[in-house]
């Protein structure tokens, strides 16, 4: 028969493996609940996701900045056009240039945010590369499109009042993966079809 003692030491073992269990599950779900979060609220000018166009488009005058970096790939990253000016609600297509400058296939992944934080949760992405990975040959330089909006929304929102100006930035970083058949997003737009869209 256990003594009280032993029974103790017993439950206490029970809570701290639970504990610990617990604490490796809140860790792995951390992450992706973080993403949903940030998402959901534009947190730290985590864009948005539009299935469509803006059916409003407003008066009101927006400049939209770009900004590219290559983290770790050995690629040449810049926007093609360094600003656009755009009314509130309208969808502009604007693009980004990358040339692999290695001799081997590299697969890169794009992080993306704007800037001031706070115009996050109005700044709506319909197409865009970073939605998945893209790989370059060697040599290999593309024209990637994203697609975006600035909502409407943005109107009734008091503490965006004085923003004239966003800043879009993205980040490549490697994507580490096994030897595959060559790869890359297709996206709806073509280079005619967006170059109308800016005239």
């Amino acid at each position: 028969m256990p003594t009280p003692e032993a029974r103790k030491n017993k439950r206490m073992l029970a809570v701290l493996v639970l504990f610990v269990v617990g604490m490796v599950g809140a860790s792995y779900a951390a992450v992706p609940l973080y993403r949903i979060f940030c998402q959901v609220t534009g947190f730290g000018g985590t864009t948005q996701v539009a299935a469509e166009e803006s059916s409003i488009v407003l008066d009101r005058m927006m400049t939209v900045r770009f900004d590219a970096t290559a983290n770790g790939v050995p690629w040449s990253f810049q926007p093609v056009q360094r600003q656009i000016e755009l009314r509130v609600g309208e969808s502009v297509v604007a693009y980004y240039r990358a040339t692999n400058t290695s001799d081997r296939a590299v697969v890169g992944t794009a992080t993306f945010n704007v800037t001031p934080l706070k115009v996050g949760q109005y700044f709506n992405k319909i197409e865009c590369f970073c939605f998945t990975e893209q790989r370059l040959e060697p040599g290999q330089s593309v024209d990637m499109p994203v697609l975006f909006f600035v909502d409407p929304e943005i109107a009734q929102d008091r503490n965006l009042e004085e923003v004239k100006t966003i800043t879009l930035s993205y980040t490549f970083f490697p994507v580490e993966q096994e030897p595959v058949a060559k790869k890359r997003s297709v996206s709806r737009l073509d280079r005619a079809d967006s170059e109308q869209r800016l005239n």
